[in-house]
């Protein structure tokens, strides 16, 4: 499916309990095969920097269900700048899309410190859109977001099935690769976001594995999540 001229793939979250994890991370060991990304068994590190404007237009809009909406972050793994990606994230319904561009450290740094013009001489178009997101709406680094990602793929449907664990927020700084970056966790003990993405279609026995343990499908975001908990934190 496309929209606007953006491939999209559906997407489906759950809200699971370790019980239902290791029951399904036993499951779907026996249909799909671990993401090269993974490092080890329990996954690889992903840390966030995520943009809203003045007006919290990202948040809001998640929160209001928006069926057409747009979030910008920096993604980096392991706390590593080996690869820094500046991505967009679009959202219609149920169904997304990303864009991305590499950026290096020094582009990154800039960013961070409120230098946008560079990337209007970027040929991607995610680095432009934040350009004029910055001049128009001040779009603005806001929170960071963090967590465990252990995934599983099959080229079947081109299904992606991904454990977010250990989800967490930036307190106070901003910074992917601030050491001193102090995180709290977001989700109660015990429970993580269980994640699956496709393409036109979820084969039937992937499906039925996630509804024999009655996965709680929910509209949860690990972004409104970190959000909030920033948003509590700094108004104590």
């Amino acid at each position: 499916m496309e929209f606007e001229g953006h491939k999209l793939r559906h997407e489906l979250k759950y809200e699971i309990p370790d019980a239902v994890y290791h029951t399904l991370r036993e499951r779907f060991g026996e249909v799909l095969r671990p993401d090269e990304n993974m490092v080890s068994p329990q996954g690889y590190l992903i840390s966030s920097l995520y943009f809203d404007d003045i007006h919290n237009t990202a948040l809001e809009e998640k929160i209001s269900g928006t069926r057409f909406r747009k979030k910008f972050r920096i993604r980096v793994y392991e706390r590593s700048d080996a690869v820094i990606k500046l991505e967009s994230k679009i959202k219609f319904d149920s169904f997304i899309s990303k864009e991305s561009a590499r950026l290096s450290r020094e582009e990154y740094d800039r960013l961070l410190n409120g230098d946008y013009d560079f990337l209007l001489s970027r040929p991607e178009t995610v680095c432009r859109e934040l350009a004029a997101y910055r001049r128009i709406r001040l779009i603005k680094p806001v929170t960071v977001v963090e967590y465990r990602r252990e995934a599983y793929v099959a080229k079947e449907g081109n299904v992606r099935v991904t454990f977010d664990k250990n989800i967490s927020a930036s307190v106070f700084g901003l910074d992917l690769f601030d050491p001193d970056l102090v995180l709290t966790e977001v989700m109660p003990a015990g429970r993580m976001a269980l994640e699956v993405k496709y393409d036109d279609y979820l084969p039937s026995h992937i499906h039925k594995l996630i509804q024999t343990e009655r996965a709680n499908r929910q509209a949860i975001s690990k972004y409104v999540m970190c959000r909030n908990r920033n948003l509590r934190v700094r108004h104590q």
